[in-house]
């Protein structure tokens, strides 16, 4: 065995590279059943970003389905999710550069069905006894209002009119019908509320014509998210309510809802995109489901009639997008060891095949860090939670004494969850010698509502505090150094980052992604979806506006001291490339040394593997003259203003 090499921390040589992590990886993205065949999509960084739905036919040979140059995303809520859908092989889909709807039957070219306009389309299901698509449709035509939203049909014969089902609501999803095509259930919201604060259950029966009548609210409060409504193959309606606290699976039937679980696990997540499945019916029987407690997600079965839930044993810790047919279950599936992968279960044999690998790279697991969960007192004598990896690389180790730099990486969302998912985009900081902290800080979901609303009213705060105290915590272990902390984070991670730089003095150096460092100019610009979401992480707005200049660090950008670098979009919605640009000037103007890398033609998160590879070896090379350790790789420099 060869001796490892004692170089200084930051300065190993990894195997982990930005060509890797882009040109051949791919993204994995929603699912769909269609007979014997199984679909997903794929997001490819080495096209530019483009979305692909790839087809894995009975035989099991996968093909691509979308051809060059179309593009499967919806700009719904501007997230999008649930872009396509397959009826008997043939694929409709809402193609990103004109957001109409496509119908592409096999081997031919994809045919629009829906008008040219400002006008998107997603969640997608189809109504055979009508002929259409049910989906739901955000209108943009009055460019000086808000969008509308509403669910719809748009019919696949003749001029593909689209008739109005639902409307007057802020926001609808998961319009969802049941076997016999007679009722139809859909959820709603409303400002300010976002999915998984208040959402509302609510079925309708179809009439001849295809409009809806008989409407009632079946569950939905101010206090219960709803999740994933569902008709069971024997015509009963599942959805997932967090009434009691936790995620759980309900049932409505004879005008009753029942628990079908009620354990102190999350069976739902955050609804950031439509489509979002934690369980499917394998029969009416028999839900295949997964569930996540303590940032690990677990597979089970759990039967419909007596209610038990029986685990599913798999090497997987990170479980989404599932789908069931009768004696199997597809997923996308990760763990520490393992990247992303679409995953079939042979629920009859327990075989587990791999379909698609979101990369074919192997990696030695000498390079590989495995995440450690850590709780640790933070503010209030209160609980958070974090994932802690350590350096790791077989080549080297680290002189005596010396501890390495550490990055804290902050989620964005903020109402989302790191994962234990392998990630290279984590792999390439602890094999290259700088720790990695993953904070799901308070506001995190998997914990709970309670956990989940600790960040109402305390955004900028609470998140900051978790992200300081987790650094704090693992200096005092004596595992990084503390003269060597950064915190990193993109969008609402990025104000996250932003703020524990202006207002603290733990962190030395940082990096925000299409952060957020003007509250008021976020509560002014920015789209529909979350247009209100600050009501309550901050309060609303104007009636508080004191509070939002408070915990902007734009306005106290005289407390910034250390070095910062940026990365923008700058075709960015959600956080609009002014925000980032003001900040850059506060601090070149006042001499705080500070680095800018705009991409042209990228919106909210990268997608290009130029712009990813190159905001990677940025913000590497930032922290090299930061930290002041020499880089093993040649990495194009970075102008660092004020340095």
């Amino acid at each position: 065995m060869i001796k490892p090499e004692v170089v200084s921390y930051g300065s190993w040589r990894s195997p982990i590279t930005t060509d890797l992590i882009t040109a051949r990886t791919i993204g994995l993205g929603q699912i769909a059943l269609d007979g014997e065949d199984i679909y997903w999509r794929e997001l490819r960084p080495s096209e530019q970003g483009r979305n692909v739905v790839v087809r894995r036919g009975k035989n099991g040979e996968i093909s691509d389905i979308t051809p060059t140059p179309f593009n499967v995303r919806t700009r719904v809520h501007e997230y999008g999710g649930s872009s396509f859908l397959v009826v008997d092989g043939t694929v409709y889909f809402s193609n990103f550069i004109d957001q109409r709807l496509y119908r592409q039957d096999t081997d031919t070219q994809p045919q629009a069905i829906t008008p040219s306009a400002a006008t998107r389309y997603a969640d997608g299901i189809f109504d055979r006894q009508h002929n259409r698509i049910i989906c739901v449709y955000e209108d943009h035509t009055d460019a000086a209002n808000e969008a509308i939203n509403t669910l719809v049909g748009v019919e696949l014969d003749g001029d593909h009119k689209i008739q109005e089902l639902v409307s007057g609501n802020d926001f609808y999803a998961s319009p969802r019908l049941s076997p016999d095509g007679l009722r139809l259930a859909w959820l709603t919201w409303n400002h300010p509320n976002m999915p998984w604060d208040s959402t509302e259950l609510w079925v309708g029966e179809l009439k001849a014509d295809g409009s809806l009548g008989n409407t009632q609210k079946i569950a939905g409060d101010l206090d219960e998210s709803i999740f994933q409504p569902e008709w069971s193959p024997d015509g009963k309606l599942y959805f997932v309510s967090d009434r009691t606290g936790w995620w759980n699976i309900y049932r409505w039937q004879d005008e009753n809802v029942e628990a079908l679980t009620q354990i102190k696990a999350e069976f739902g997540q955050p609804q950031w995109n439509f489509g979002m499945s934690t369980y499917a019916f394998e029969s009416a029987n028999r839900i295949i489901c997964t569930y996540t407690q303590q940032g690990i997600w677990y597979l089970a079965s759990l039967d419909t009639v007596t209610g038990q839930l029986e685990p599913i044993n798999t090497p997987y810790t990170a479980i989404s997008s599932l789908h069931a047919a009768s004696n199997q279950v597809v997923f996308r599936g990760s763990s520490p060891t393992e990247l992303a992968a679409i995953i079939r279960l042979d629920l009859t044999t327990k075989k587990l095949e791999v379909l698609r690998r979101s990369s074919d790279v192997t990696i030695d697991a000498g390079y590989l860090s495995i995440p450690e969960a850590i709780e640790y007192e933070t503010a209030d004598g209160k609980t958070a939670h974090a994932l802690f990896y350590s350096p790791q690389n077989l080549d080297y180790t680290a002189p005596a004494g010396e501890k390495p730099p550490l990055i804290v990486n902050s989620h964005g969302g903020p109402t989302a969850a790191t994962s234990s998912s392998l990630s290279f985009s984590v792999q390439y900081w602890t094999s290259r010698g700088i720790a990695v902290l993953d904070v799901n800080y308070g506001g995190s979901t998997g914990y709970g509502r309670e956990y989940r609303q600790r960040l109402d009213g305390q955004w900028g705060i609470v998140d900051v505090d978790d992200c300081v105290f987790g650094a704090r915590y693992l200096v005092e272990r004596g595992d990084v150094d503390g003269d060597r902390l950064a915190i990193s984070g993109g969008s609402a991670g990025g104000y996250t980052t932003l703020c524990a730089l202006t207002f603290r003095d733990t962190f030395k150096a940082g990096a925000s992604y299409y952060g957020v460092s003007d509250l008021e100019a976020l509560v002014r610009d920015t789209h529909k979806f979350e247009s209100r979401y600050l009501d309550r992480l901050v309060g609303a707005y104007p009636q508080q506006r004191q509070i939002y200049q408070q915990r902007s660090p734009i306005n106290f950008s005289d407390r910034l001291a250390c070095p910062v670098i940026f990365f923008q979009g700058l075709e960015d919605r959600v956080v609009p490339p002014n925000q980032t640009e003001a900040m850059v000037t506060a601090l070149r103007t006042k001499g705080v040394p500070v680095a800018y890398l705009p991409f042209e033609a990228e919106e909210h998160g990268f997608r290009k593997a130029a712009n990813i590879k190159r905001s990677l070896s940025a913000e590497l090379y930032f922290y090299s003259r930061i930290f002041d350790f020499e880089i093993a790789e040649s990495v194009e420099p970075v102008v660092i203003e004020n340095f």
